[in-house]
């Protein structure tokens, strides 16, 4: 049982889709090619902090600056833990800097990299999850790394599809039997 919507796994299924098929291309990534954590809008809060800030179930304590979330409360749904500490958490890309890479951001210019690393605007692109999940998917796709709480990996494949369309990202075929053999399984569900 993999849990979730299964009408976002339907979803999912067909903008899966329209995610060309490639090989990827792995050799040259830099994660210093891809600024990330920039404060776009100048409030002082770069995109790691309006990302704990928007996904808190209680409201943020800033710093006296108002520019760093001291605490909060979050659900890691890697995990399903409650975190408190802000310290204790990673805003994680849901598709890694390094696949985005692979699957087409390679022949990206700087700004496109740098819009899709502070991607504010999608609230499936970066999520708030404890260091330790996202240290352990690394730079994974689903085919490789699923999130430990079970209930959230249907939504989570659905989602890592709906940032690649967004993005106009490949897959390659590994990527894409899995992805779509886990959508049919949870739209089944």
């Amino acid at each position: 049982m993999l849990g979730g919507d299964a009408g976002d796994a339907a979803q999912a299924l067909v903008l899966l889709e329209r995610i060309p098929v490639e090989a990827e291309r792995p050799l040259g990534f830099d994660r210093e090619d891809w600024p990330h954590w920039l404060d776009t809008d100048r409030d002082c809060q770069d995109a790691r902090q309006e990302v704990l800030a928007a996904e808190s179930e209680v409201p943020v304590r800033w710093d006296t600056q108002r520019c760093d979330v001291v605490s909060g409360l979050w659900r890691d749904a890697y995990t399903g833990q409650t975190v408190r500490d802000p310290r204790a958490l990673d805003v994680d890309h849901m598709v890694p800097l390094a696949e985005a890479f692979r699957s087409g951001g390679r022949d990206w210019d700087m700004e496109r990299r740098a819009a899709y690393a502070n991607d504010l605007q999608d609230g499936r692109t970066l999520i708030a999850v404890s260091a330790s999940a996202n240290r352990s998917k690394g730079d994974q796709g689903p085919e490789d790394w699923l999130p430990p709480e079970v209930s959230y990996r249907c939504r989570y494949v659905a989602d890592w599809v709906a940032v690649k369309v967004r993005w106009s990202l490949s897959m390659d075929e590994r990527e894409r039997v899995t992805v779509g053999n886990i959508l049919r399984a949870c739209a089944q569900d």
